[in-house]
């Protein structure tokens, strides 16, 4: 049994076999496929000196992470950009100062790598992450098998083209996917799916991205799990659906905002307020996964609150595999 830490003290490493490729990185055995899980994903905090306002709102970010921590998620998705300088140990403890409540609390915590994991240098930004995060044992890409919820985190800092290892290892865990596995969680920092404005400005998503998506639907007529891709990047929530999987831009955590001067048509979020301090909630039951987002109402108000601003729910189909229809433009 693998005990890397009180949060985790369940986690089960993969069972080694001709092909451990195939199987679960982690198995957090405290989870079944009967028991609700209830679970927050948020990301882009960039945690860094509280003295720091240049791209980072110290005041919203940490209210935020309080606030997470005061609901108890059993399970917390990230999707990257945790510090502000990922090579700064001196971030990586405001990180810890700031998200105590996650520990007291021993929520089991699931990141993924983003560009700001690295900045300040590659050897020792990865090294505080795999410090910081105990829970993944060591891994930069990796599985998490929790009851009848599925996480795959994968490292936008790294290479996942059709011959490289993490685009190798992200096949195999499509096509062997556990049949317990009802939702199918991705984290993946950059967006595979995003809205025309940042299409056309800073062509996204990346080639890299693109791979990753056409792999997953490659596989969506045999998977029997819905799917939901969280991504982080862009600093504000953008939600799309598309062949079946709903892609989810979540990077409210506290970073500077990026405004969006215009939404096109295809995302499901229209709403034009500005800025878009947010978290979503997850609560997985009885064949379904119920999402709500919600936005911080007033960055500037003397006390800090959350509004709901969008939500969703995918449910199992009684045949167990989600609807697939015509592939969608890109």
């Amino acid at each position: 049994m693998l005990c890397v830490c009180a949060t985790c003290a369940l986690a089960l490493p993969a069972q080694q076999n001709d092909a451990p490729d195939t199987q679960p990185t982690l198995t957090f055995s405290q989870f079944t496929a009967q028991k609700p899980i209830w679970m927050i994903a948020y990301g882009d905090m960039r945690f860094t000196d509280p003295k720091r306002t240049e791209g980072t709102n110290p005041r919203v970010r940490k209210w935020l992470a309080e606030k997470v921590g005061a609901l108890h998620p059993e399970v917390l998705l990230l999707t990257g950009d945790m510090p502000f300088t990922g090579a700064n140990y001196f971030d990586l403890e405001v990180f810890k100062s700031e998200t105590a409540s996650w520990k007291a609390n021993k929520v089991l915590t699931l990141p993924t790598l983003g560009n700001h994991e690295i900045y300040g240098g590659l050897k020792p930004g990865v090294a505080n992450y795999l410090k910081n995060f105990p829970e993944i044992n060591g891994k930069r890409y990796y599985s998490a098998l929790l009851g009848s919820v599925e996480v795959i985190a994968l490292d936008s800092t790294e290479a996942s083209g059709p011959a490289t290892p993490q685009g190798k290892w992200f096949a195999a865990q499509m096509a062997h996917l556990p049949n317990q596995v009802q939702f199918l969680f991705i984290l993946y920092h950059v967006p595979w799916v995003a809205d025309r404005q940042s299409e056309m400005l800073i062509n996204l998503p990346t080639k890299e991205a693109l791979f990753l998506r056409d792999t997953l639907e490659a596989n969506l007529e045999k998977l029997h799990a819905r799917v939901i891709v969280f991504n982080g990047h862009i600093h504000n929530y953008e939600r799309f659906e598309r062949l079946g999987v709903e892609y989810v831009i979540t990077g409210g955590g506290g970073a500077e905002p990026y405004p969006l001067l215009f939404r096109g048509k295809g995302d499901l979020y229209q709403d034009p307020g500005f800025p878009v301090y947010h978290y979503l909630t997850l609560e997985v039951s009885d064949r379904k996964v119920h999402v709500v987002m919600w936005k911080v109402k007033d960055p500037e108000a003397a006390e800090l609150s959350v509004e709901q601003k969008d939500e969703f729910t995918l449910t199992l189909a009684p045949s167990a595999a989600p609807a697939v229809r015509p592939a969608a433009s890109r």
